[in-house]
């Protein structure tokens, strides 16, 4: 009987969908069609019968992925391997196809998923992989290919006899190219975009590093020997891991193989990694706009505007056209579809000026809840902080601030110096200036509480950890 493996990755920047994917919040866990693509991405596998998966993510977005974990419907029998920095999806795989021949067998059949990915029908896809299925079982290497609808230089190609509509095997893997090329590739009846997704035995993929990418594989061989596995999860050597080359799978296994099949897609899929993508997978009004709901567009068209804010925010467009606007709370991005793709430049500058919105998004998820800055001036910083059920922050205490708590729901205990105070809504306590504090839910509901901070300096990194529950001290 066939083994089956679903392999999702869930790493990755997203600079390009700044402001509302973050370094610290990455695109699998931004939620469209009412949940985080990650989840869909999981979904996606499970809806072809599969019952293992194997998740890669950063190590710093470990308790995220967990927090998907715990909202699928079923959850999962999951592995997952956690990235101390994104390498590309050529050591991420190999990484993977490693773990399952140790865990699973080299037969076994992975399911390679993206988790930046928008499939609408979970039946259509799994239809569609039965065949590949079958391929990858007796050795091929199987990709789905997307029709092109424009002349797009973000995606790779796959090149055919002639796009026909059924699997056949590929002439060659062309990778990403220039805009003429790309001019010529859609001219052509040739040509797939390579979608990114792919399935192949464990075996099959280590054959085609071992031939085409050796120095990948040697290095990818050195850091599973170095790493560790404890309670589903498996930690890799952070030198170890460094060694890894940066490449793509495209040019790591697929570019050289003459083993590789293609899929036509024969269902709706969307690569959301950039605005107008993400615009393309929302409803569209009379004008070709994609806008909240309760928006007001006057001789407006094609417009994108998507907000993420504490509270309603109507929307008001006026004479305006192919636009995309991205509001949060911290950050406003206002760009012409044409240059959409350049957003990443804008964070490219944040970076130069160390800017918070380049790594943390206005909410920011932590393992024990959120927190949300509500309002900063000179002086002073008012923050939203939430609590799961049982979990606490940090022993800790601030060089520059001191902090004012006000309970607002829930339950909590709060340690200040060596004394504890049960804390209900409506309380206050006060942390001065360097004292030992600690926050902790224990109530069976979430926590909320409003923290004022008070201080010369208010920035994240005035943080000392005495004690952490989640090894972070």
């Amino acid at each position: 009987m066939m083994r089956l493996l679903s392999v999702v990755l869930a790493g990755g920047s997203g600079s390009r969908l700044w402001p509302l994917s973050r370094q610290a919040f990455p695109p699998p866990f931004m939620k469209l069609g009412g949940s985080t693509l990650l989840q869909q991405a999981i979904e996606r596998g499970q809806a072809c019968g599969i019952a293992d998966l194997m998740l890669l993510t950063g190590k710093d977005h470990q308790f995220l992925a967990e927090d998907v974990l715990r909202q699928c419907p079923v959850p999962p029998a999951s592995t997952l391997l956690l990235e101390p920095e994104s390498r590309g999806t050529g050591p991420a795989i190999a990484l993977a196809a490693l773990q399952c021949g140790r865990q699973f067998g080299g037969d076994t059949v992975m399911l390679v998923l993206p988790a930046d990915h928008l499939v609408p029908d979970a039946k259509a896809f799994a239809a569609s992989a039965a065949e590949a299925f079958e391929l990858a079982a007796k050795g091929r290497l199987v990709a789905w290919g997307i029709n092109p609808t424009g002349p797009d230089t973000g995606f790779g190609y796959i090149e055919v006899e002639r796009r026909s509509g059924e699997c056949q095997a590929a002439r060659r893997f062309a990778g990403t190219v220039d805009a003429p090329t790309a001019q010529g590739y859609l001219a052509s009846d040739r040509y797939y975009w390579n979608s990114g997704m792919f399935c192949a035995t464990a075996d099959t993929i280590l054959s085609a590093l071992e031939r085409n990418a050796p120095e990948l594989l040697r290095a990818a061989r050195q850091a599973t020997e170095s790493s560790q596995t404890a309670g589903g999860k498996v930690q890799f050597d952070a030198e170890a891991f460094g060694l890894l080359p940066r490449i793509d799978i495209g040019g790591a296994a697929m570019a050289r193989s003459d083993n590789l099949h293609v899929v036509p897609a024969t269902f709706g899929w969307s690569d959301v990694s950039s605005w107008p993508s993400v615009a393309n997978a929302h409803p569209k009004d009379n004008g070709g706009n994609t806008l909240p709901e309760g928006s007001v567009a006057v001789d407006a068209s094609s417009t994108h505007v998507q907000v993420d804010s504490h509270g309603p925010k109507v929307v008001g467009l006026l004479g305006v056209h192919d636009l995309v606007i991205v509001d949060t709370p911290d950050a406003l991005l206002v760009a012409h579809k044409d240059s959409a793709e350049r957003v990443g430049e804008i964070v490219d500058a944040l970076k130069a000026r160390r800017h918070e919105a380049v790594q943390l998004p206005a909410v920011v998820h932590r393992p024990w809840g959120t927190y949300a800055s509500l309002k900063e001036e000179n002086g002073y910083k008012v923050k939203r902080i939430t609590v799961k059920p049982g979990q606490a922050l940090s022993l800790q205490y601030h060089h520059q601030r001191a902090e004012h708590w006000v309970v607002v729901r829930g339950t909590a205990m709060v340690q200040i110096g060596d004394a504890q105070y049960e804390t209900l809504p409506g309380e206050y306590r006060y942390i001065p200036l360097k004292e030992r504090h600690r926050l902790t839910n224990i109530g069976n509901d979430e926590l909320v509480l409003i923290e004022v901070q008070c201080g010369a300096y208010l920035g994240e990194d005035d943080i000392v950890r005495l004690a952490d529950t989640y090894g972070r001290a």
